[in-house]
Formats: C-alpha cells, structure tokens, sequence
C-alpha cells in the first residue's frame, strides 16, 4: 500500500468513525506492536487505544511511546492508554504525548481520585479529555468524584484489576456492584455511559452474554483485545430492532396526542424511547 492510498484510507476511515462520545467499542492494541497500528485503525473499533501501560514491560515503555509518536505523527489518529500516577512512566507519558497531533484522548490506568485525572488534563494542556479506567476497590468507591473531575470525559471498567484487587469472580453478581457504581457515578457526572471491561478471548458466548449484562445495567461501550470482538461489541451496544420498533410507536404516539404527559410512566418511557432514538440515530441504524 503506498502513502497516498494509506492517506486516503485513514481519511475515509475517519470521516465514518463514531465519535469518542457515543463509542461502543474500545480496541486495546499493544504499543510494541506498531505493524498492527494500522489494521486496528482501519478495522471495526469505533475508537482504538494504543497501550504503553499493562501491555508492555517496564524495559520496553520508552520503546513503546516512541512507536505511537512516530505513527501518530505519521498521521495516525487514536487514544492512548498512559501509565498509572502512582509510576515514574506517568509523568514521562504526558511531557512526550503533549501536543502531539492525532492524540484523540488518553485513558487514565488505575484511577483512584478526581486529582489524578484533573492534573493528567492540566499536564496535557487542558485539551485532551481523560478517560478514567477504574480497577480498584477504592476507585470504584471514589467514582462519583472522579466522573465530576475537570476534564473526565468517560469512566472505564478495568475488570479484570479489579477482580484481582478485591477477590471477585468473574460472574455477573459480583460484576454487578461495580458496574452500577460506574453508571451512576456518569449519571452524576453529566457524562455518557462508562465503558465496561473486555472479554479474554475470541467473540463467544461470554462476549455477547457480558455485552449484555452490561447494557441492562446502563453501560454503553466496552474494550475489546483483538480485531475480531468489536464488530460484535457495536452490535451488542446498538439498540435491538425490537427497541427501536418500540421507541418509534411510543414517540409517534406521544407526538399524536400533542406531547402530553398522560401518567407518571409516561416520563420514563419517553426518557428511553429518546435515548434509543438518540442512539439509533448515531449509529445510523433508524430514522426517527
């Protein structure tokens, strides 16, 4: 593929990607392994995250943000999963990726309090929004200051730390807690719904019965590790036919009766109806 035809790819890619805002799908790619960069980027994922954090050994974390500087630089366009505050590497992360063009947004490893956000947006010129990825007990328990933090743009469910950091299965009872705590620390935040944690492995019947799990709780994206999961992932965050179906009849007959508010369960149903709406109109998948 030459320059150009790369060129004109991305550009296309770009002009049909959903916003960071409404994403569903979230592809964590090792930084070590800038020949794939490009296969992500043009792929399914609603949003790519270039990893110089867990994906990649303390010797190797120079290496890895120089790979997503030069492809970044090259015209690349993609978020950036940066290294916890606790680590020397943070600080580094943030003085080498300021300014850089293409940086969309940086995720947040291990966040644990509103500061470790607000001065992550400060240190990157408050013009990168930060996504927080919670993996902790303690995180999860500070989630509603860290969602009402200057410059959070969405919260994340490291759960996979998190499991290790408390003892919890992997079952949706214990995954339950943790996830509401993360809707409703959103809700309060004024930002969309948080992203779940990914799913180990190939799609299977894990990855659409967790997709599941988390729409019913009110989350509206996931992570995803390999190029195969967020095609699935964008289908299972995408309002069903049967919700839009609904939502279409509830809203013409609200609009048939002259948008009057008939009972109390009116209310929250005109509430869903319109965020379905919302979010099949960005997805592109029905005309309201």
């Amino acid at each position: 593929m030459t320059v150009n035809d790369l060129t004109a790819r991305r550009e296309a890619r770009e002009a049909t990607r959903i916003a960071s805002a409404h994403a569903r799908s979230w592809q964590l790619v090792s930084a070590m392994h800038p020949d794939v960069f490009d296969a992500a980027h043009l792929g399914h994922a609603d949003q790519i995250i270039l990893d110089v954090e867990d994906a990649v050994d303390d010797s190797q974390k120079a290496q890895a943000l120089e790979n997503v500087v030069d492809w970044l630089r090259g015209g690349g366009t993609a978020w950036v999963r940066i290294n916890d505050v606790t680590t020397p590497f943070w600080a580094q992360d943030l003085e080498v990726l300021a300014g850089v063009p293409g940086l969309s947004g940086v995720m947040l490893a291990k966040t644990e309090s509103a500061g470790q956000v607000t001065e992550t947006y400060e240190r990157l010129g408050r013009v990168v929004p930060v996504m927080a990825l919670v993996e902790s007990a303690l995180g999860i328990e500070e989630a509603n200051s860290i969602a009402r933090a200057e410059g959070c743009f969405r919260l994340a469910f490291g759960s996979g730390d998190y499991r290790k950091d408390t003892g919890a299965a992997n079952e949706p009872i214990a995954m339950a807690y943790p996830r509401t705590k993360l809707v409703l620390a959103s809700r309060i935040g004024g930002l969309t719904g948080p992203v779940d944690g990914p799913t180990v492995g190939p799609v299977s019947k894990a990855t659409r019965e967790q997709s599941s799990d988390a729409v019913t709780l009110g989350m509206t994206g996931k992570l995803c590790l390999n190029n195969e999961q967020p095609e699935a992932v964008n289908r299972y965050f995408t309002p069903t036919p049967a919700d839009i179906e609904w939502a279409q009849a509830f809203l013409a007959e609200f609009e048939a009766a002259g948008r009057v508010i008939r009972d109390g369960s009116d209310k929250p149903r005109l509430a869903r109806a319109q965020k379905i709406a919302e979010r099949a109109s960005v997805y592109g998948v029905a005309t309201f």
